[in-house]
C-alpha cells in the first residue's frame, strides 16, 4: 500500500516539534543553576561537637568553589576543558576549603570560570556563560562568574572565588551582591591554581552580611570582640569622575550612609591622583621608561598599566610551558596579550616591586588604622553579552585603575551593592589598610542596612531634576568648603564654580567662592561674587563683609565703609564690621 506524501510532511513535522519541544526542555533543564556549575558534589562537615562546647560556627550553611580551588578526587578545570583533559585529579582539598567544610559549611559544587580564570567579563565558550540572575543579557563579571551568579541566584549561602585584577570584586558588582577581597597573604593558597602569584587572593561572595562576617571570621581565623567603627570616610573625588553614570547615584548614598551612622565630620575628600603622584615616586620612574615622559598620564592610569603588566607576565611564567605543550583553543583577544608580552629585565621587575611597596605605604598612611576610603568597583555598568564595549581600552584603562588600587597595594576592598541604575545592578567599593581585614568586614557589617535604604529612597524618590541638581551642588560646595579649610584656594573655587553651574540661585556659594578669591587677591570678582550672594539674599552678612573687604582692598573705601555698616544694621554685635568700618572711616576723613 502505498505512503500518503502529506500523511509523511504531517509526521515530520510532529517529529521536529517533538525534537524541538525536547531540546528547549533540555535547555531549561540545563540553565536550572542558572549555568553556574561545572560539578555537582557534597563536602558535608564534621558532627558537631557535644555541649556545652559551642556549634561550629558555619553550621546550616551551604557554599560553592570556583575550579580554581582543589578537591580531593575531581579534576581542578581552570576553565578550560583541555585543562581538564591534562591534569589528574586533586590528590587533597584546598587549605581554605576544608577550614570552611571543618567550620561547619557545607559544599555543594565546583563553579564555572572564566578561560584559566584570566579575564573579568565572566564569558566562557567551552562551558557556557553563567547567566546573571539579576540582568540575563548583560555578562556576569568574571573570572569567578559562577560563584557569584551561585549565590545572586541564591542555590548557596556564600561562595569563594579567587581576585587577582577584579575576580572577586567585578561579578559581585555585576551581579548586586557582596564580594570581599581579603588583604594580600591573609588567606592560605595551598591547593589553589596560581594565575598572577604576586596579585592573587582566595575571595568570598555572599548576600547577607553578617554570612559574609562569618565566614570572614573562619577564613580569617579571627575571634569575634569589640567592633572598631571608623574615624574617618574618604571619597576619592576624582575616581568618582571616572563613572559611566551620576555621580551622585554612588556617592550621595554613601555621604548621607556616613552622616546617619558617624556624624559629617567624619566624611573627607581627596584627589588620589594628586595624592598618589607625591606619595609613589616609582610610578614616574615606569611612565618615563615607556614614553620617556612625554605623554602625561593619570597615576591611576599608570597603576592600571603596572597591574596589567603584572597580570600577564606573572601568568605567563605560571603557565607557558602547558600553553606551548598543548596548544589549547584560547579566545583571540587571550591569545593577542600572550603574544604582547615581552620578557621584563630584573630592574623592571624591581621597579614593579617597588611600586607595590610604595602603593601599600601610601593606602596605609592616608587610612591610618580607622579610615576608609570610598571608590566606585568600576566605572560602568555590566557590559551587554558579546559586546565589543569590554575589550575597547577606555573600558580596560577605567576599570583596571580603580581595580588597581587594592590589588597592587595588597589591602582589602569590600564590593558592596546599591541597588539599580536602568534596570542594572550598581556598587560602591570600601577599601582598608592592609591587614585591617576585620576591621572592614565589621564596617559594612554596620553600614550595610542604611546603605540598602539610602539606595532605594534615592531611586523611589520623586524629586524633580532640580532637586538632584541642588543635592548635587551642595556637595560640591562642602568639598570647597574642606579644600578652603586646607587652604586649597584654586581647588576650592573650582568646587564652587561646580556648585554654582548646578545652581546658580544660592547665595552661599557666591559668598564662599568669593572668600577663596579674597585668600588669591582677584578683589575684582570677590566684589562681583559678593554683590551676586546680595543680589540673591539681602540679609547675607557675610557676603557684606567680604565685599567691603574687597571693595577697601579695591581703594573703593566710601562703599566699602556702607557695606560695614550695613553688615552692622544687621548684626549689631558683629566685632569685625564695626572695627573695619570705623578704621575706613579714619582712613576716609584723613583725605583719602
Amino acid at each position: 500500500m502505498a505512503s500518503n506524501p502529506a500523511n509523511l510532511w504531517v509526521l515530520l513535522g510532529l517529529g521536529l516539534a517533538g525534537i524541538f519541544l525536547f531540546t528547549k526542555k533540555f535547555k531549561k533543564v540545563l540553565r536550572e543553576d542558572f549555568g553556574a556549575f561545572i560539578h555537582k558534589l557534597q563536602l558535608l562537615p564534621p558532627p558537631q561537637p557535644a555541649p556545652p562546647k559551642a556549634p561550629h560556627p558555619l553550621t546550616g550553611l551551604t557554599f560553592a568553589v570556583s575550579d580554581l580551588f582543589d578537591i580531593e578526587g575531581y579534576v581542578t578545570g581552570f576553565g578550560h576543558p583541555d585543562w581538564a583533559k591534562t591534569h589528574e585529579a586533586a590528590s587533597r582539598t584546598s587549605v581554605v576549603v576544608s577550614t570552611l567544610v571543618e567550620g561547619g559549611a557545607t559544599c555543594v559544587g565546583k563553579t564555572v570560570i572564566d578561560e584559566l580564570a584570566y579575564s573579568i567579563t565572566g564569558e566562557n565558550k567551552h562551558y557556557g556563560t553563567p547567566t546573571n540572575p539579576v540582568e540575563p543579557a548583560r555578562v556576569p563579571g568574571g573570572s569567578s562568574s559562577g560563584a557569584a551568579v551561585a549565590v545572586a541566584a541564591n542555590l548557596v549561602d556564600f561562595s569563594l572565588g579567587v581576585d587577582t585584577v577584579g575576580g572577586v570584586r567585578v561579578p559581585a558588582g555585576f551581579c548586586g551582591i557582596i564580594g570581599f577581597r581579603p588583604s594580600y597573604g591573609a588567606i592560605s593558597k595551598i591547593g589553589v591554581l596560581p594565575v598572577s602569584t604576586s596579585l592573587d587572593t582566595v575571595g568570598w561572595f555572599a548576600k547577607d552580611p553578617n554570612i559574609l562576617r562569618r565566614v570572614g571570621h573562619v577564613l580569617l581565623q579571627s575571634t569575634f570582640g569589640g567592633q572598631r567603627s571608623p574615624r574617618q570616610i574618604i571619597m576619592a573625588d576624582d575616581c568618582f569622575q571616572s563613572l559611566k553614570i551620576p555621580v551622585d547615584r554612588i556617592a550621595q548614598v554613601v555621604v548621607k550612609s556616613t552622616e546617619k551612622h558617624f556624624g559629617r565630620q567624619l566624611l573627607k575628600h581627596e584627589i588620589l591622583d594628586v595624592y598618589l603622584n607625591s606619595k609613589v615616586p616609582s610610578l614616574k620612574v615606569f611612565h618615563n621608561k615607556k614614553t620617556n615622559g612625554e605623554v602625561k598620564t593619570s597615576s591611576i592610569r599608570l597603576l592600571a598599566n603596572v597591574m596589567q603588566l603584572l597580570h600577564r607576565y606573572e601568568f605567563r611564567s605560571n603557565h607557558e610551558e602547558w600553553i606551548n605543550t598543548v596548544k589549547p583553543i584560547l579566545e583571540p583577544n587571550f591569545s593577542a596579550q600572550m603574544n604582547e608580552i615581552m620578557e621584563l629585565s630584573d630592574a623592571e621587575l624591581e621597579l614593579c616591586k617597588s611600586i607595590r611597596e610604595e602603593m601599600r605605604s601610601a593606602i596605609n598612611s592616608l587610612l591610618k588604622d580607622d579610615g576608609i576610603l570610598v571608590v566606585p568597583t568600576t566605572a560602568y555598568l555590566p557590559p551587554k553579552l558579546g559586546g565589543k564595549e569590554i575589550l575597547s581600552e577606555e573600558y580596560q584603562s577605567s576599570s583596571f585603575g580603580l581595580l588597581s588600587i587594592a590589588s597592587l597595594s595588597g589591602c582589602c576592598q569590600v564590593t558592596v551593592p546599591l541597588g539599580y541604575y536602568n534596570k542594572c545592578p550598581v556598587s560602591v567599593s570600601l577599601i582598608a589598610r592592609h591587614g585591617s581585614d576585620r576591621f572592614l568586614l565589621d564596617t559594612v557589617h554596620t553600614m550595610y542596612k542604611t546603605l540598602q535604604e539610602q539606595a532605594e529612597t534615592y531611586v523611589n524618590s520623586k524629586s524633580s531634576n532640580k532637586d538632584s541638581r541642588e543635592n548635587s551642588a551642595e556637595m560640591a560646595k562642602e568639598k570647597g568648603n574642606q579644600a578652603f579649610k586646607e587652604q586649597q584656594w584654586q581647588k576650592a573655587i573650582s568646587y564652587y564654580n561646580e556648585a554654582i553651574k548646578l545652581n546658580d540661585k544660592n547665595a552661599t556659594y557666591y559668598s564662599n567662592r568669593a572668600a577663596a578669591y579674597l585668600e588669591l587677591g582677584s578683589f575684582q570678582h570677590a566684589e562681583a561674587d559678593c554683590s551676586n550672594a546680595i543680589n540673591l539674599d539681602k540679609k547675607n552678612v557675610k557676603a557684606y563683609l567680604r565685599r567691603g573687604t574687597a571693595r577697601e582692598m579695591l581703594g573703593y573705601y566710601k562703599d566699602a565703609i556702607e557695606d560695614f555698616k550695613y553688615a552692622l544694621v544687621l548684626e549689631p554685635t558683629n566685632k569685625r564690621a564695626s572695627l573695619s568700618a570705623e578704621r575706613l572711616q579714619k582712613v576716609f576723613a584723613a583725605g583719602y
